[in-house]
């Protein structure tokens, strides 16, 4: 199974591609999409849509993994991250691919079994997981890789308990 993970943003916008076989995950690829800081919103969000378009293209993975935004922290940049969210999900549309997403906390536990941890805590999981030398940078390429380890987890999960979640 190949899976797309989004880490959305409408200044950066991480995407990381990894390989599922049996027990072994593997990295195909991780880029961050930067926009212009003085684009408008709309122009970003063009862009973006675009971009994540020729990914799909390029890439075609099976199913795609897209992180939601935290709320509580900042409700401006909710919304910012909200509108990335949703041109991710329209890009998994255009090609007819399932979207998932999932919080911030879903992906910590999933990835570094632990839903309250660090962000340096996830990187360095999603470094040992995909065995890398480096956690993959910038931030947004490692959250967008753990967003598709999350996945990776809860579909095994899923397939084990018969599509019944906990």
């Amino acid at each position: 199974m190949r899976i797309l993970g989004i880490d959305p943003g409408t200044m950066v916008l991480g995407y990381g591609v990894i390989d599922s076989h049996g027990d072994t995950i593997t990295l195909v690829t991780y880029e961050a999409l930067k926009c212009r800081s003085r684009s408008s919103m709309g122009e970003r969000l063009f862009f973006l849509y675009k971009s994540l378009c020729e990914v799909i293209k390029e890439y075609s993975p099976d199913e795609i993994a897209i992180e939601t935004p935290f709320v509580a922290e900042n409700a401006r940049t909710a919304l910012a991250i909200g509108k990335a969210q949703a041109i991710a999900l329209l890009a998994a549309a255009s090609f007819s691919i399932p979207a998932f997403e999932y919080s911030p906390t879903a992906i910590k536990y999933n990835t570094a079994s632990y839903g309250a941890s660090s962000k340096a805590q996830v990187q360095e999981m999603v470094r040992l997981q995909l065995n890398l030398r480096e956690v993959p940078a910038p931030a947004d390429c490692a959250d967008a890789l753990a967003a598709a380890i999350c996945h990776l987890r809860q579909s095994h999960l899923n397939n084990l308990t018969g599509g019944r979640e906990k």
